[in-house]
């Protein structure tokens, strides 16, 4: 049988970043996915929010991730337009009530978003708002809840946090691999030059150390939050 797949990410990119491998599988194999998008993208880059005078590049970046999600296969997107890196400026019902508007129509049974020791503050806020939209209410549809890991963030925390990625469940992206590095092309304007790790070569890397700890050639790896079965 078929499932559905909710993938919530904080910003345009991060879905593929954290999870484009297993996304693209899902889908090859007949899954149904939706794509979450929570915050903007781009305004933490100036001192004072300015969706004004950002709003061209904001359009470009939100037609990018439309571009993405149909060069995926994924069935919906939704885009949100929460203050980029501000999250936390935000009622976390809000945020809550957004996600909960799309599990109670899209009933999905698999969902997929940050870990809660992200560094980026938009990946946390978004982590507790899908805990809370996904709480084990009766008849809540749901089965099971994965953490991914984003570069430039999740591997920023300390070691000495008491959030650390620690991966737990694995997905063979081998076949996957290339295709997710085409899909991060599309979002250039966000990609960085090695050494950076939100590079193209630090993505690869990354699939093949995940890979190696499980005996393929790409992985990515993933925390289980809950599973029913």
């Amino acid at each position: 049988m078929n499932r559905k797949i909710l993938v919530v990410a904080a910003h345009p990119d991060d879905e593929v970043l954290g999870c484009g491998g297993a996304i693209l599988k899902h889908i090859e194999s007949g899954d149904i996915v939706h794509t979450i998008i929570m915050a903007e993208g781009l305004t933490s880059r100036d001192c004072c929010r300015d969706v004004v005078g950002r709003a061209d590049e904001l359009s470009e970046l939100h037609q990018t991730a439309k571009k993405v999600a149909d060069f995926m296969g994924v069935e919906k997107l939704i885009m949100n337009n929460f203050p980029d890196n501000r999250m936390d400026s935000v009622a976390l019902l809000d945020v809550v009530k957004t996600i909960e508007r799309e599990v109670d129509e899209f009933q999905p049974d698999v969902v997929y978003t940050h870990h809660a020791g992200d560094v980026n503050v938009d990946h946390r806020v978004t982590h507790d708002a899908v805990i809370t939209a996904c709480r084990s209410l009766p008849g809540e549809p749901v089965r099971e809840i994965l953490f991914f890991e984003t570069l430039s963030s999740t591997e920023w925390q300390m070691m000495t946090a008491d959030k650390i990625f620690q991966p737990n469940v694995y997905v063979d992206i081998t076949k996957q691999i290339h295709k997710k590095i085409k899909v991060l092309e599309l979002y250039s304007s966000e990609m960085r030059e090695y050494p950076h790790p939100r590079s193209y070569e630090g993505v690869k890397i990354l699939a093949r150390y995940r890979g190696l700890i499980v005996g393929c050639p790409y992985g990515e790896a993933f925390m289980l939050g809950r599973s029913i079965r």
